[in-house]
């Protein structure tokens, strides 16, 4: 199994990334998808959530509504602090039962783990290749205001919540331009992908021949 951490700056494009390189083959883990669940109606995370913050961060139906959350922690780093300290153990937990039954099904699979902090909160050794999506942040911000709704002191403060370009790039072993049109980007996770697979080929090529041997 060959394990790839994917980051990048909000709105940067690492959606992109991430759906070809799901498209490509890999087994994509997006821990945004796992945040939802770890707050999901029912669970033990919700709760905690709720003793955090109140009655105030659920909408009529009972769900969290992230929009009032965010405005709430995206303006507080000790409140911000508090709910990754809820959220992230059970991610992380998820992330691990999804990589396992992926290994399962494929021992020669690539895994892409989506961690929008993998800078912040995550350990990049544990992947074999770290892929970071970059781009500038004017282009982020209009992304963000304009295409998400946030005005732009919000957009500003989800840019601020998180780590900046040069701790990114300290990390990252490829950088990707997320800057510019999508089918760019889509054309470099492809050039990405086929430098991968063939790696991974050549692996188990030499395993296998070390067996026979």
């Amino acid at each position: 199994m060959f394990r790839i951490g994917l980051t990048g700056g909000i709105a940067a494009g690492k959606s992109v990334a991430l759906e070809r390189l799901g498209e490509l083959g890999a087994v994509a883990i997006d821990y945004d998808v796992l945040a939802r669940e770890a707050v999901a109606p029912g669970t033990v995370g919700l709760d905690e959530v709720v003793q955090l913050f109140g009655t105030d961060v659920l909408t009529a139906d009972g769900t969290l509504d992230r929009a009032s959350l965010g405005r709430t922690v995206f303006a507080d780093d000790a409140a911000r602090a508090a709910l990754n300290a809820v959220v992230h153990p059970e991610v992380r937990r998820l992330a691990a039962e999804r990589e396992a039954a992926a290994a399962v099904a494929d021992p020669r699979a690539v895994v892409v783990h989506d961690v929008p902090l993998l800078v912040e909160t995550a350990d990049p050794a544990r992947f074999h290749l770290v892929v970071v999506v970059e781009a500038p942040e004017p282009v982020r911000l209009e992304r963000l205001t304009l295409g998400r709704g946030l005005t732009e002191d919000e957009a500003r403060a989800r840019i601020a919540a998180q780590a900046d370009a040069a701790a990114r790039a300290a990390v990252a072993d490829v950088v990707l331009d997320g800057g510019g049109p999508v089918p760019a980007l889509r054309d470099q996770v492809d050039e990405l992908w086929a430098r991968l697979r063939a790696e991974v080929d050549a692996e188990a090529v030499a395993e296998a021949e070390e067996h026979e041997g």
